[in-house]
C-alpha cells in the first residue's frame, strides 16, 4: 500500500490561529482572518469521474471555495470556477457530490458554516449543476428557503435528489426533471442532531436515514431515542420505525447513525458508535451490530466505497491514528490494511472515500484543527 498526501493548500498555521479556537472563535472572526478564511479547507464529498480521470472534490471553506478536482492525468487540482455562482455563505459541499446519468452531469447541494443568528440573510442551500463536458456551472433551485443541506442522494430512474437539512432537520426531495422541491417532513425536533453524514437509497428506492425521538413530557429523550427512517416514494410518507443501531455492549438501547451504505448484498449496512458497523433489515430498519473494527481509541467510520474486486474500502480511525479498512459486504467481515500516513504526517481523520477502477482509494481528510485537509491518494 502506498500513500500520498496532495495539498490543495500549502499555508499552515502556528499556533495564534489555533489555541482554543473550538471552544471560543466566532464565525464572524474566521471570515475576517485571511489564513482562516483563504487557506484552510476541509475535503467533504468526494466522486471519481471516470470520463475524465478526475477526482471531483466538495470542500469546507470559509471563503466560498467550494469545488474543485483533482486530475489524476497532470496529477494537479483543478479550480472549478465557484466563485462565478458562489453566495458569501456557500460553506461546503458536504457529502453531495452525484452523478445523474441521464445528462451526464454532476450536481452538488450546499452547506452551512453559520449560525442561526445569519438566517434571513442567508439565502438556503442550492442544487448546483456542473457539466464535466463543458464546465457550465449553475444553481438549479434552492429546496428549503434559508435553510441548508447536509447530504444528498439520487435515485437515477426516478431523476430525483433527495436531502437532509439542517438547521432545521428536515427531509426533502428535488426533481431534476421539473426542478421541483417537496418538503418530505422532519426527522428531528431538535433535541439532538438526528441525522448521520450520508443519506441512502436501499433497492427498492426507499430513502434511509436518521431521526430522534423528543419525549417532551421527560427530562430526557432516553437511551433509545436514536432510530431509523425509511421515506417511501410508493406511499409519499416518511416511516418513523420504531427500531435502530443496536448499542455495542449489549445494553438495552441505541446508537446515532454515522453512515448509511448500499454495498449490493440486498440490505443496507451502516456505521456509528466510534467506527463500529452494522447490518440493516430494509423491512423493520433492525440493526445487527457485526463489530467494532479499533475498539481500543477514537475512531469513526463516516464512508464505505465498492471497489473493483466487490469489497467496500474506508478509511477509520481519527485524531491522526487512521487505517484503511476492507470491509466484504457480503460476508460482513473486515480487516484493516495499514495506516494512512505520509512520511511523519498522519492523517487526521476521513470524512468521505471514493475509488478507481485500478484500485486507488481517495480519502478526504476533514475538520484538521491545525492547517488545512489532504486529499490521501491510496494505491491499495
Amino acid at each position: 500500500m502506498k500513500v500520498r498526501a496532495l495539498k490543495l493548500h500549502d499555508e499552515q498555521y502556528g499556533s495564534q490561529w489555533c489555541d482554543d479556537v473550538e471552544d471560543h472563535w466566532e464565525y464572524d472572526q474566521f471570515k475576517a482572518a485571511p489564513a482562516w478564511r483563504q487557506y484552510w479547507i476541509s475535503f467533504d464529498s468526494l466522486y471519481y469521474h471516470a470520463p475524465d480521470d478526475r477526482v471531483y472534490l466538495g470542500i469546507t471553506s470559509f471563503d466560498a471555495d467550494i469545488f474543485h478536482a483533482y486530475d489524476r492525468q497532470t496529477g494537479q487540482f483543478l479550480d472549478l470556477g465557484y466563485n462565478r455562482i458562489a453566495h458569501p455563505q456557500d460553506a461546503k459541499f458536504h457529502r453531495s457530490l452525484v452523478r445523474w446519468d441521464t445528462d451526464g452531469c454532476l450536481y452538488g447541494a450546499i452547506a452551512l458554516l453559520h449560525d442561526i443568528d445569519r438566517y434571513w440573510e442567508a439565502p438556503g442551500g442550492a442544487i448546483v449543476r456542473y457539466d464535466p463536458a463543458t464546465g457550465a456551472l449553475e444553481k438549479v433551485g434552492i429546496p428549503l428557503a434559508h435553510i441548508y443541506i447536509q447530504s444528498i442522494c439520487l435515485d437515477q430512474a426516478r431523476g430525483v435528489i433527495y436531502g437532509q437539512a439542517f438547521t432545521p432537520e428536515r427531509l426533502f426531495s428535488f426533481d431534476l426533471n421539473t426542478r421541483q422541491s417537496t418538503d418530505l417532513g422532519p426527522i428531528s425536533s431538535g433535541m439532538a442532531m438526528a441525522q448521520g453524514e450520508t443519506v441512502e437509497l436501499d433497492d427498492e428506492g426507499c430513502v434511509w436515514c436518521g431521526w430522534h425521538v423528543t419525549r417532551a413530557w421527560q427530562s430526557d429523550p432516553g437511551v433509545d431515542s436514536h432510530r431509523l427512517a425509511k421515506y417511501d416514494p410508493r406511499t409519499g410518507r416518511i416511516h418513523y420505525l420504531d427500531a435502530g443501531l443496536p448499542r455495542p455492549d449489549g445494553k438495552y438501547g441505541t446508537v446515532k447513525v454515522e453512515g448509511l451504505f448500499n454495498l449490493g448484498a440486498g440490505c443496507l449496512h451502516a456505521s456509528g458508535a466510534n467506527g463500529s458497523l452494522f447490518r440493516v433489515d430494509t423491512k423493520t430498519g433492525q440493526g445487527t451490530y457485526l463489530g467494532t473494527p479499533i475498539p481500543d481509541r477514537p475512531s469513526r467510520l463516516a464512508s464505505l466505497r465498492l471497489g473493483p474486486d466487490g469489497k467496500a474500502y474506508g478509511v477509520t480511525g481519527r485524531a491522526g491514528k487512521c487505517e484503511v479498512i476492507c470491509f466484504d459486504p457480503r460476508k460482513d467481515t473486515w480487516q484493516l490494511l495499514g495506516q494512512v500516513v505520509d512520511g511523519d504526517e498522519p492523517c487526521w481523520q476521513v470524512h468521505d472515500v471514493c475509488i478507481t477502477p485500478d484500485g486507488t482509494l481517495y480519502a478526504g481528510e476533514n475538520d484538521h484543527p491545525r492547517r488545512s485537509g489532504y486529499l490521501w491518494e491510496i494505491r491499495l
